[in-house]
């Protein structure tokens, strides 16, 4: 993953990836205001996916106008792996042969810690996934976040902005923060239920799913979705990682967590990140679970593969 031509982007047609840190509501306001309101004068499509107060923030001061639209990353975005595909990606392909803007913050105070290794993994993989497309996308962050979110972002994004101004990133790495985060998951807290499972066992996964769904008190429309996800990721590991693999279940005061291990190598970086074209088959499966769940963690490597879920016990659809 190379760096780009930091202008590239907006001289070519393709992708411009730029991190602002503002410093308080009114800085943020400004330079996004400024960056809506040149994307409309230009005919362009706008999207705007801000975290809840500042959604509501700049969407009274810029209003309503033809081509804007407007996202909650709170929910859109609770899971990382799910803003690729279900946010930009599709945003981008609603316009086709059009260039398009979009404002996104993935990363905001009060974002927990669980999920930021998958945030810093999203926006490292956005320069990867979105290469060629016809999109600026401006992603704010507060720049009183911690200092090694701050230094990600830069490593994340080819051009930053701040209060000195706009400019070339020089610790513009991506590839390094796809491989910082890309670790063994911490080990679960005890009890934890498990079942293997086959081919010839999948509808015991969906009832032990179910089961432990309803113990911990999901609502009936998130115990559908968990079951959709785990098994979706059993018949991957059925399909592709030799014929079956290990499900491990447990619960925390605020989530049920399901993690699915098999002997697989997911090598692609962009697996679940994308979704394939309508004409094609398969490549479907990480995708819907990414957009089922509250958070969805991956490890891969050559001697297997890890794919952990977190539900909310308290967060409805």
């Amino acid at each position: 993953m190379t760096g780009p031509d930091p202008t590239a982007g907006s001289s070519t047609g393709g992708l411009a990836h730029e991190g602002f840190f503002y410093r308080d509501a009114t800085h943020l306001l400004a330079v996004t205001s400024r960056f809506i309101e040149d994307g409309l004068a230009a005919a362009e499509p706008v999207l705007v996916a801000l975290p809840t107060a500042n959604l509501a923030l700049v969407r009274d001061a810029v209003g309503e106008a033809p081509g804007l639209h407007w996202t909650d990353m709170a929910g859109a975005g609770r899971n990382p792996g799910a803003i690729l595909p279900w946010v930009l990606q599709a945003f981008v392909e609603r316009h086709p042969g059009r260039r398009t803007r979009v404002v996104s913050e993935s990363v905001w105070p009060g974002r927990g810690r669980a999920a930021y290794q998958a945030c810093a993994q999203h926006e490292a993989l956005v320069n990867l996934a979105l290469a060629g497309r016809g999109l600026r996308l401006l992603c704010p962050y507060d720049a009183g976040l911690d200092e090694t979110v701050i230094a990600d972002a830069h490593a994340t994004h080819p051009v930053v902005e701040d209060g000195q101004g706009r400019r070339a990133s020089g610790g513009y790495a991506p590839s390094d923060v796809v491989v910082r985060y890309d670790k063994p998951l911490p080990t679960p807290p005890e009890p934890v239920a498990v079942l293997e499972f086959g081919i010839e066992t999948l509808a015991d996964v969906r009832r032990f799913v179910t089961g432990h769904a309803a113990e911990a008190g999901l609502p009936a429309d998130r115990v559908a979705d968990l079951q959709i996800a785990v098994t979706e990721l059993a018949a991957n590991s059925v399909t592709h990682a030799g014929g079956g693999g290990t499900l491990h279940v447990w619960r925390t005061p605020d989530e049920l967590v399901c993690e699915v291990r098999d002997d697989g190598w997911l090598a692609d970086p962009l697996a679940g990140r994308l979704t394939p074209p309508r004409d094609g088959e398969g490549g479907r499966g990480l995708v819907i679970v990414h957009a089922l769940c509250d958070l969805v963690l991956l490890h891969s490597t050559a001697a297997g593969t890890t794919v952990r879920l977190h539900m909310s016990r308290s967060r409805r659809r």
